[in-house]
Formats: structure tokens, C-alpha cells, sequence
């Protein structure tokens, strides 16, 4: 069986709009998220994160990815182009600063309490839009276990089914989460 491109790979095919719909539904929070954070208004925020989206459809077919960095990194500096340019034309409040910025998306390089964030919300995003792709018996016996961490015989009794069954579910949910994250999670 052929392993499934990531969600990078696919948004560089020129019949990409689902997966772009996709990408956009997964970052435009977290994207709004940093705006915010650093001190842009609701609608500089908004007009911010459009401006990003704009560029990174013209920016992402072209987009190698290198192992050695990180996506996150190149998505910051692409947001902080963003806001440079933005600035420039005096379409953000000057209430913000570009080190603000700077630091909500990447605090000092590695700094794992924001690498832990962006991934916490990156995930928590990715698993809201993909809920909804699976049974909901599916989605609550992987929930079970993974999240609450219940033993994989309680959640098949409690849900009426095998715990070959539980198994299988867990096992089809992250790895659809693993597909749809890869090479955007270091």
C-alpha cells in the first residue's frame, strides 16, 4: 500500500484546493493566535493572517522542505515578513512591535514551552477538523484511550465493542493524525 503524502506535499499540486482548505482550516487559528498574542487588534490580527495565507499560496509549491529547520521556523519568518510589510504600508497598529511578533512564534530558537504550545494547538486543531471523518464509536474509543487513558477492555465494554476493535480504532485515528501533521510537527 502506497503511504499517503503529507498535507505539504499535496498543497504544492496545482489541483490542491481541498487540501489548501485544509491547511487553512489547521493555521489561520494559530496564525490569528500569534497576531494576537503579540499585540495586533482583532482586525490587524485578521488582515495579518490573510496577508500570510496570500503569500504562502504563491510561497508553498515552491517550498523545500529541509529536515534540519523546522516548519514552524520558516512559517515565522514568513509571518514576520508579513507583518514587516504591514507595517510599512501602516495597515497594522502601531500598538504592536516586530519583536513581539517574533517572539510568539519562536521565543529564543528551541525553547520547548513554545514548541509545546505550537504543537498543542497545531494537534488540538488537526484532531477538531478530523472528528468529524470518523465514526463517532471510532473517534470515542481512541479519545478514550489515548486522551483519558482508559484501558483498552473498559473502553470496549463501555462501547460495545471487541478490543481488537479499540485497537484498530486508535491505531486509524493517529494515524490519520500522523498524516495529516506530518512535516508540520517536528
Amino acid at each position: 500500500m502506497k503511504t499517503p503524502a503529507s498535507l505539504l506535499q499535496r498543497i504544492r499540486r496545482p489541483d490542491a484546493e481541498h487540501d489548501w482548505e485544509r491547511f487553512v482550516e489547521l493555521y489561520a487559528p494559530l496564525l490569528y493566535y500569534w497576531a494576537r498574542r503579540s499585540g495586533c487588534h482583532e482586525f490587524d490580527a485578521a488582515d495579518l493572517v490573510q496577508e500570510v495565507l496570500t503569500l504562502l499560496v504563491r510561497k508553498l509549491p515552491q517550498f523545500n522542505y529541509d529536515h534540519n529547520k523546522t516548519f514552524r521556523g520558516w512559517l515565522r519568518t514568513v509571518a514576520q515578513n508579513c507583518w514587516r510589510n504591514a507595517q510599512r504600508r501602516a495597515t497594522v497598529s502601531p500598538a504592536t512591535n516586530d519583536a513581539a511578533l517574533a517572539d510568539v512564534a519562536d521565543p529564543g530558537g528551541d525553547d520547548p514551552f513554545w514548541e509545546t504550545e505550537y504543537r498543542q494547538r497545531l494537534v488540538g486543531r488537526a484532531l477538531e477538523l478530523m472528528r468529524t471523518d470518523f465514526q463517532p464509536t471510532t473517534w470515542q474509543a481512541c479519545w478514550r484511550c489515548v486522551v483519558e487513558d482508559q484501558p483498552a477492555a473498559q473502553v470496549a465494554r463501555d462501547l460495545g465493542i471487541s478490543i481488537g476493535a479499540v485497537y484498530m480504532a486508535k491505531s486509524r485515528v493517529l494515524s490519520r493524525l500522523r498524516q495529516e501533521l506530518d512535516g508540520l510537527v517536528e
